[in-house]
């Protein structure tokens, strides 16, 4: 009897050596687990706010030092010869006076391919060197925010969700503009407001 006690406790040999159960396989499954989450939170906290810090970094630069960067295309080295009178009366900043003129509401679209469950409402507003701007801003507003409604409303979410996409969206507005107010009319735009709802 005593042999059989002293057997009893050892595993057969095709047996699995006791293990810890799930302690084995705890490394396993809390790579499965975090790695994702680890993934995620990366993605949103580290690398999305990067991104979009360079975005609005660039775009604070292209809207607030437009005059060095306009300057260097020669789009102001040719406009002061033909305002400079108007820029003299205006107080002889020697061709650099710029009238800002905002749309009088927001302009708000459904955003395509949503079926009408997501929309994009912008604020704009126009920028240019004539005296007149303002006047023919006003007086063509309801055709300026159609056109702009029409312009936006083609755009689905990936379209405003690429890289440069305002600006994208800002060269086909002042195109679309000034084919309203007249050629050279708008030299800027701003979005005061650019939001996806």
């Amino acid at each position: 009897m005593s042999d059989k006690n002293a057997e009893a406790p050892k595993p057969a040999e095709g047996a699995a050596p006791p293990s810890g159960g799930i302690k084995a396989m705890l490394p396993l499954i809390l790579n499965v687990v975090l790695m994702p989450v680890m993934a995620y939170v990366m993605t949103v906290f580290v690398l999305l706010p990067k991104i979009n810090g360079n975005a609005i970094h660039a775009e604070a630069k292209s809207e607030g030092g437009g005059h060095g960067e306009a300057t260097a295309a020669g789009e102001h080295g040719e406009k002061p010869k033909e305002g400079h009178g108007e820029s003299s009366s205006k107080g002889g900043h020697g061709g650099k006076e710029k009238t800002s003129v905002p749309l009088s509401t927001k302009v708000l679209v459904n955003v395509s391919g949503t079926a009408g469950t997501r929309y994009l409402l912008v604020n704009i507003t126009l920028v240019g060197k004539s005296a007149t701007l303002k006047e023919e801003v006003e007086k063509a507003d309801a055709q300026l925010r159609d056109v702009a409604s029409s312009v936006l409303a083609v755009k689905t979410i990936a379209d405003i969700d690429k890289p440069g996409a305002r600006n994208l969206i800002r060269t086909e507005l002042v195109s679309a503009f000034n084919s309203v107010l007249g050629d050279g009319m708008v030299k800027e735009i701003y979005f005061t407001e650019f939001a996806i709802q």
